[in-house]
């Protein structure tokens, strides 16, 4: 097991200690002090106690005669809260340090070192306490124990230049009164990889699952403690994913097969058999998302908590029935506005949901009471429900030390959880029942985990789940929500504009479909992946998601758009458009390239004009594969070219992909151009009159000459009826029934050009 290990130095970090705390001076040389092994974990009163470790020389000087040295804080600690107020000393020199007073009567305390211990070099160590050496009573109390070296540098008189501490509960000789059941919630997730369908970002996901790797060895947990897992079903989804099989997209858009699938087979295996064998599974809302980060921000950002909790509910899958609907929150983010906000009001929401807080988000002096019961009914008037029943996993099981430096150390974390449910299992009668959650980035190899776990077997220890917990609490005392900073999610506002825009394409897709719950499924879960915890310190890999996923959003909406013929160098041009007259109409057409039946709407918009209007036009539907070819009806009041853009919408009147850019050539006639079409129209009619009054009065004039000589030629008829021959020039027949040519002074009259 890895041991706790301090870096003693005059310039320690001042984590834990007061804020007007001055830090220790920076010119003391330092050695690095690590316990490794402590055992037994609780003494009774007789037992020898051997602490095993190493010192390492951190400095730049030797130091001679060193020696390393057992050392006990001789004040017994009865309490919980006594415990939490034990000084980290971090504002105190270290070799003005003195709380730890060293076993100097037996040579078994100590052990002087054979040769000067130089800069970066390490020796090992091995003490063993007799019991009388402590010179402690025999009641059940926990002392703060540790080792000290010491040494002489350079111009110097001997001096402690490290020291390492951990808790050491003891059993006294009066037995425990109470059990303590306790339930492990074990975390498994992890930041999400997975680009959509076979694509994965990188093989972290798969190396985490190895037998060596974190995930690998929390779920290896659950094979012989009854555990609780708390779980990201998006995490789920993206395993099972490389169980089929998958590639990694790499920068430059190559893809490299993934090597993981046999790791994933086998993970998920494992976790099936944990859950038949009794481990309770809770599921984390879809993506494991920033809820305060989402809430603090508002409409839209704000509805994605409920999304996420809706789509655990209904994607439970596999593991339906047997899954509870949980939700965890920690630090500000447990603030009662967040938890009112996020543990209720989404659809398939029940009163057996889970809503599992943290302790350290309460201050230590309005922290509820731990040593009986988590169960609270939290009050939280800021939501519309009053009171929302919450498990309070208590954080001092998890926070090692006293050192600040060792807090995640794994013996230090089980030395810690051993000394608080000790004192728990002596400090009352009835039952007693506490819930363990590592934080959130507490434990990255897991191993601090497994110490927790193996402690379960501690004799005072009854191992449960959190279902149990709970149901052993049906009426719960009431206690206020913790108070919180106006602002407290983790992703940073670059991180949250990146999910504002795949959002709204997101959304934008969605209402452009006939039948919103046709989206691709896919999207949905980029989404909510996008709003993911887990993205908290790794920003570049966050940005890198956002924009793959929003390009893939934005891809499908570009399947829906205006067809445009003019291409010029692989680039689509302006459609050319002219409208003639104060009027007029043109044909555009929008294609539907997607798989799925579609409502479209179309705006024109001028880009330099305010004359031009548009009259506005009906959505329609179009199919797979479909076309639309509306005609926009538009007038303007002024002659010019107009640039103007074409824009798809979908049913809300949201734009659909880029928009197309129309020069629509406006042709239309000013009053002078009015007057000057009224002045030809009566000049054309006036001379139209003209002509027609001259044909009319030349052929009444023709039909009075003809008259004339009709009678005259009655009169010379009548005289060759008498005996003249008659002229067969005029007696001839008409032509095969053709008329005569009209006469010369007629066709005169119609077509000269005197009209």
């Amino acid at each position: 097991m890895a041991g706790a290990c301090l870096v003693v130095a005059a310039s320690a970090a001042t984590l834990g200690a007061p804020a007007e705390a001055e830090a220790a001076p920076t010119d003391e040389p330092a050695v690095q002090v690590t316990i490794d092994s402590f055992g037994p974990t609780a003494p009774k009163p007789g037992q020898p106690v051997v602490i095993k470790g190493r010192v390492t020389n951190t400095s730049s000087v030797t130091f001679e005669e060193p020696q390393a040295l057992a050392c006990i804080d001789r004040t017994r600690l009865a309490s919980t809260s006594a415990l939490d107020a034990i000084s980290t000393e971090q504002n105190i020199p270290m070799s003005e340090r003195d709380s730890c007073r060293n076993l100097t009567n037996d040579e078994q305390t100590f052990q002087p070192f054979d040769q000067p211990l130089a800069p970066k070099e390490t020796v090992d160590f091995t003490l063993t306490v007799p019991w009388k050496e402590w010179r402690i009573n025999d009641q059940t109390g926990v002392y703060v124990v540790g080792v000290a070296f010491r040494g002489q540098p350079p111009n110097s008189s001997r001096i402690m230049a490290g020291r390492a501490r951990t808790l050491m509960p003891v059993l006294g000789k009066e037995p425990l009164t109470r059990p303590v059941n306790t339930a492990l919630v074990v975390p498994l997730r992890h930041r999400p990889t997975q680009l959509g369908g076979k694509n994965f970002a990188n093989d972290s996901l798969a190396t985490s699952l190895a037998p060596a790797g974190s995930l690998g060895r929390l779920l290896a947990l659950g094979r012989q403690h009854q555990v609780t897992w708390l779980v990201d079903p998006a995490m789920l989804d993206e395993i099972r994913q490389l169980a089929k099989g998958y590639v990694v997209v790499g920068e430059n858009g190559q893809t490299t097969t993934g090597t993981g699938q046999t790791v994933a087979t086998t993970w998920l295996k494992e976790f099936d058999a944990g859950r038949a064998r009794g481990n309770q599974v809770v599921l984390l809302p879809y993506g494991d998302p920033d809820v305060a980060g989402l809430l603090d921000s508002g409409e839209p950002l704000k509805k994605l908590v409920a999304q996420a909790r809706t789509k655990t509910e209904r994607s439970g899958g596999e593991l339906a029935p047997g899954f509870t609907n949980g939700l965890s929150l920690e630090g500000g983010a447990a603030a009662g506005r967040y938890l009112a906000a996020a543990s209720g009001g989404f659809t398939g929401a029940t009163t057996d949901d889970l809503n599992l807080v943290s302790s350290s988000s309460w201050s230590a002096s309005t922290r509820p009471v731990l040593t009986s019961t988590p169960v609270y009914d939290v009050l939280t008037p800021e939501g519309p429900d009053q009171i929302v029943r919450t498990v309070i996993a208590n954080s001092s099981l998890t926070t090692g030390g006293p050192d600040p430096e060792t807090a995640e150390s794994p013996l230090q974390v089980r030395q810690r959880f051993a000394a608080v449910t000790a004192l728990i299992a002596a400090g009352g009668k009835g039952a007693a029942s506490v819930v363990v959650a590592p934080p959130r980035g507490w434990d990255s190899d897991g191993r601090a985990t497994a110490a927790l776990a193996a402690s379960l077997s501690l004799p005072w220890i009854k191992a449960t789940d959190v279902a149990d917990v709970v149901a052993a609490n049906p009426k719960p005392l009431t206690t206020k929500a913790p108070a919180a900073a106006k602002t407290n999610g983790v992703l940073t506002e670059t991180q949250l504009d990146g999910i504002r825009q795949l959002d709204d394409a997101t959304t934008t897709m969605q209402n452009l479909l006939v039948d919103g719950n046709a989206l691709p499924e896919v999207m949905t879960q980029a989404l909510l992946r996008s709003t993911s915890s887990g993205w908290n310190g790794h920003p570049e890999e966050a940005r890198r998601f956002s924009a793959i996923e929003l390009g893939s959003a934005n891809q499908q909406l570009g399947k829906v758009h205006l067809v445009n013929a003019s291409v010029d160098r692989g680039l689509r041009k302006e459609i050319k458009v002219n409208l003639a007259g104060s009027k007029g109409t043109f044909p555009l057409t929008i294609t539907n390239d997607t798989d799925w039946s579609v409502r479209v709407g179309i705006v024109v918009s001028s880009a330099n004009r305010s004359d031009l209007k548009i009259k506005r036009l009906p959505t329609a539907v179009l199919g797979p594969g479909q076309k639309w070819t509306p005609r926009i009806t538009a007038s303007a009041e002024q002659n010019g070219l107009i640039r103007a853009t074409a824009q798809v919408t979908n049913a809300d009147g949201k734009p659909v992909g880029k928009s197309q850019e129309l020069l629509i050539q406006a042709s239309q006639y000013g009053s002078v151009g009015w007057i000057l079409v009224g002045a030809a129209c009566a000049l054309l009619f006036g001379t139209s009159f003209v002509r027609i009054y001259r044909r009319v009065r030349t052929e009444r004039r023709n039909t009075a000459a003809a008259t004339t000589a009709a009678t005259t030629t009655d009169s010379s008829t009548d005289s060759s009826t008498d005996g003249t021959t008659a002229d067969p020039a005029h007696d001839r027949p008409e032509a095969n029934g053709v008329p005569e040519a009209p006469d010369a002074s007629l066709k005169e009259g119609v077509g000269s050009k005197d009209g």
